[in-house]
């Protein structure tokens, strides 16, 4: 978040990123987007100005659990999967404890994101509740109600879920921004908001050489799973 001058007045925006992994298993920055508030609508539109540019097919999308983006996603992309970070969720969770609980309920929630199987990972869940819903109900609701979001990553092999289930790539990324803006107390208009980002974004993927860790092994899976024909995709 960061304040931009408007007249004599101050408003409080945020900028959003996103962070897409091309058929080489390199990084790339799509795009950023300033806004005062977030949506449905607004992630449409995000989403459409994307594909409009030239992404045409997405397998999977890892989100943080942000307001109407799973939505706008089937609309734009109906064929995509969605992930709900496992990260986020669970630091979500932990903050509804007391500190001294948070480490034998981590433990428990572990058994469920870290299951072999999906029924492994439902059962987990089960204990989860008895051992702590009653003390921490909001704890244990937010994965009830969000699994079919946080759950999809159990439909690939163990050895390429870390690479579907975080969005500790963008997070990365994010924090590169906050080193670059946490020193300026305002910004005169969003085009030198643009700019600086930019700048400290083009330098930032200088970095990403290497394609991400078993890309191999994950663009297998996405070829059989999204029936993906490359020569085609590649034209996108």
């Amino acid at each position: 978040m960061f304040q931009v001058l408007n007249g004599k007045t101050i408003s409080k925006k945020v900028v959003y990123v996103a962070l897409g992994v091309n058929l080489h298993g390199q990084k790339e920055i799509l795009g950023l987007w300033i806004a005062e508030s977030e949506g449905s609508k607004f992630w449409l539109n995000v989403l459409t100005e994307v594909k409009n540019r030239g992404v045409k097919t997405v397998c999977v999308f890892c989100i943080d659990g942000l307001t109407g983006f799973p939505e706008a996603i089937t609309a734009a992309y109906p064929k995509a999967q969605v992930q709900q970070c496992i990260v986020h969720a669970v630091r979500r969770s932990l903050s509804y404890l007391s500190y001294k609980e948070r480490k034998p309920f981590a433990t428990d929630l572990k058994k469920v994101y870290g299951a072999k199987t999906i029924e492994e990972a439902l059962l987990a869940l089960d204990d989860l509740e008895l051992s702590w819903g009653d003390k921490y109900p909001a704890a244990v609701k937010l994965w009830r109600e969000r699994w079919e979001y946080l759950s999809v990553f159990f439909q690939f092999p163990e050895d390429i879920r870390k690479a579907i289930y975080t969005t500790n790539a963008i997070e990365s990324v994010n924090s590169s921004i906050r080193k670059i803006i946490k020193n300026k107390k305002s910004f005169p208009n969003d085009n030198a908001v643009f700019k600086m980002l930019y700048l400290a974004l083009k330098d930032c993927s200088k970095k990403w050489t290497m394609p991400i860790r078993d890309w191999e092994l994950a663009l297998n899976q996405f070829i059989i799973r999204f029936d993906l024909n490359l020569d085609e995709v590649s034209k996108n």
